[in-house]
Order: structure tokens, then C-alpha cells, then sequence
């Protein structure tokens, strides 16, 4: 065979496959799938006990704010006192109240300050008793004229100098308490441990934390709003939060508009209290639903849709009678779903399905 046949034929099967590709593409040699909106074969089904109808109508329109659920009040614990961990008392989960016990230090440096600031006051009693008695003495011999009146002034200044080494040393004890008691920290309030944030053996330092506290069965949630929409938030308003793992929505009012954008993503933190809800855990993904307008939408009894495997039909009354007409489903509420193709509104249609003839 010459280079030049050769080459043709190389041309003409390059354009074929082309052509088929296109095909293909167009959807001219595509079988065995199934458009939104195409019926049944035309046989008429049998009546159905029950109908309703699609209705074409007014939704909102709504931005979707992704965010996450916090409580609405943590607390975070700290030690007080520079010292190593020596137990941890409590898991994540576990719930405590006000004064429970919940991180102990390694006290032994503590213990001995106590002592010696202990000792410390031994001897500025002692101290006190020595003035005490020489200032009395002095002052029996001041009544006979047996001791000067710079004497006795010299006895009373080291008597009252004494007392106040003896008040001096009652604060030392005092503090040496104090910080003794730091070294076992108990909880401020009563609630549930949200984290461990530390482990026996690890060195406490005041502003490092050792757990989180979740106080309180109040919620919220904390979403990202992008700048162009914040305007449309105001402090009060009342606005649904879509949490996935949860069926419904949930009524939020908004309290809270941090003031600055952040300037990556050019978006303004709203955070919004939720109602008591079930179910709802700290950290859970949720979306704030923002209204910014309406759209047109055909609603449909959710018990009008049948499912076969991945497919989603209803059935339509026709002029040649009952149709299945293949549709595309979305957003459910309650008792309704959307309809995204597939019907127009205005459609009668039966519920709880039912077979062709």
C-alpha cells in the first residue's frame, strides 16, 4: 500500500471517529436513559383513591452561611500555680459540679512554703511574747518611777513592732494556703468536660489550659457571612438554621455581628442562638439560611413520589389517563418536597402511588 493511500485512509478514519464523538456528545447514539419530564409508556393506570395537585409558588430564596454549633458558654480551665500534673480526675463527656475536683498538681513545694511561712508566725508569736512581758516590766517600773519614759516608749515601739511582725506573719500563712489550694483544681461551675487539653506529667503553667468546661444547655451557632450580605443581618432578627445531622430546621435569632471582616475571606462572623433543640453537640456543621429574595418553585405532596432505585417518578393525569412521568426532586419541607424538573405546577397527581395496566 503507498504512503499516500495510506494517509488518506488515516485521514477519513480520524474524521469518523470525530463525528462519533460528536454523536455521542449530542446524545443521538445515548439509550436506555431517562429525561426528567418523559412518560411512561401510554398505557392508562388504574384510579387513584387520592389526589393533589403540583402548585407553582413564591419561595424564599436563601443564602446558605455555612457555620459550626458552640455552646454558648465555655469555660476554660487553667492552673493557677506553676507544677506538674499529677492526676487528671475526669474524660471528656463527663459532667461535674460546682467544686468537684479535677486536676491535681504536684503540691510537695507548696507543702514546704507552707511550713516554714508556718514557722515563721511560731516565731513572731514568740517574739510578741518577749515584747509583751518586757513592755509590762517596764511598765511597773515606770508607775514607781524605776524606769525612764524613753524606757517605756522603747518597750512599747518593740511591743507594737511585734504585733505587726505577728499580722505579717499570719499573711504569709495565709497566702501559703492559698496558693497550696491552687494546686488542686476543682471546677467553677457546674457543666460537662468538652476537652482534655493536658495529661499527667505535663508541666501546668498559668494562661496554659488543662480542660473546657461546656456550661450550661444553651447553644449557638457561628457562621461566615460574606460582606456584600451582612448588611441584610441586624441584632434581633430572627433567621432558620439547617443542621444536616438533624432533621428540620431550627429558629435562631441573631445576637451578635463581629464588627470587622476578615481579610481572607472578606467575610463578617455572625454568631446566632439557637433554640433547645435534641441532638445538637458542639461542633456540628450547620448552615445559616439568609433570605435575599424569592424564586419560583413547583411543590409536590412528598407521598406523590416513588422511588425505584435511583429513579423518582409521580403519577400525572393525562387525557389518555394515568401517566408516570419521570421528575427530579429537591428541598423537603414538612409534607412538601420541590419539584426541579419534571412537572410545571398545575398537574394532578395521585398519592401513594400505584401501577400501570
Amino acid at each position: 500500500m503507498s504512503k499516500a493511500r495510506l494517509g488518506w485512509l488515516t485521514w477519513v478514519g480520524g474524521l469518523g471517529a470525530l463525528a462519533l464523538i460528536v454523536l455521542y456528545s449530542a446524545g443521538v447514539l445515548t439509550t436506555g436513559k431517562i429525561s426528567p419530564g418523559r412518560e411512561s409508556a401510554p398505557a392508562a393506570g388504574p384510579e387513584p383513591a387520592r389526589t393533589a395537585r403540583a402548585n407553582l409558588v413564591q419561595v424564599p430564596e436563601n443564602y446558605e452561611a455555612v457555620g459550626t454549633v458552640r455552646p454558648l458558654s465555655e469555660i476554660t480551665v487553667e492552673a493557677q500555680v506553676p507544677a506538674r500534673v499529677q492526676k487528671i480526675l475526669v474524660r471528656a463527656g463527663q459532667s461535674v459540679a460546682p467544686g468537684d475536683l479535677l486536676v491535681s498538681l504536684d503540691d510537695a513545694q507548696y507543702r514546704a512554703r507552707h511550713e516554714q511561712a508556718r514557722q515563721g508566725l511560731n516565731a513572731a508569736l514568740a517574739a510578741q511574747d518577749r515584747a509583751r512581758a518586757e513592755y509590762q516590766r517596764v511598765q511597773r517600773f515606770a508607775a514607781s518611777e524605776a524606769a525612764t519614759p524613753q524606757a517605756l516608749e522603747q518597750a512599747k515601739a518593740a511591743f507594737l513592732a511585734a504585733e505587726a511582725g505577728v499580722g505579717a506573719a499570719r499573711k504569709q500563712v495565709e497566702e501559703a494556703e492559698i496558693t497550696l489550694g491552687y494546686t488542686q483544681v476543682r471546677a467553677p461551675r457546674a457543666g460537662q468536660v468538652v476537652r482534655r487539653m493536658a495529661e499527667p506529667g505535663d508541666l501546668a503553667l498559668p494562661g496554659r489550659p488543662l480542660l473546657v468546661l461546656q456550661t450550661g444547655g444553651q447553644w449557638r451557632l457561628e457562621a461566615l457571612v460574606r460582606e456584600g450580605l451582612v448588611d441584610l443581618i441586624t441584632p434581633g432578627r430572627e433567621l432558620m438554621v439547617a443542621v444536616p445531622s438533624l432533621a428540620g430546621e431550627i429558629k435562631g435569632r441573631v445576637e451578635e455581628i463581629v464588627p470587622a471582616a476578615d481579610p481572607q475571606t472578606r467575610s463578617f462572623l455572625v454568631k446566632v442562638g439557637l433554640e433547645d433543640t435534641p441532638g445538637l453537640r458542639a461542633g456540628m456543621f450547620g448552615r445559616l439560611l439568609v433570605p435575599v429574595g424569592q424564586r419560583p418553585a413547583v411543590l409536590a405532596p412528598r407521598a406523590a413520589v416513588e422511588r425505584v432505585g435511583q429513579l423518582e417518578m409521580v403519577r400525572v393525569r393525562t387525557a389518555q389517563g394515568w401517566r408516570r412521568v419521570y421528575v427530579t426532586t429537591g428541598r423537603v419541607s414538612g409534607a412538601q418536597v420541590e419539584v426541579l424538573s419534571g412537572l410545571k405546577g398545575g398537574e394532578e397527581i395521585a398519592l401513594g402511588g400505584g401501577g400501570d395496566a
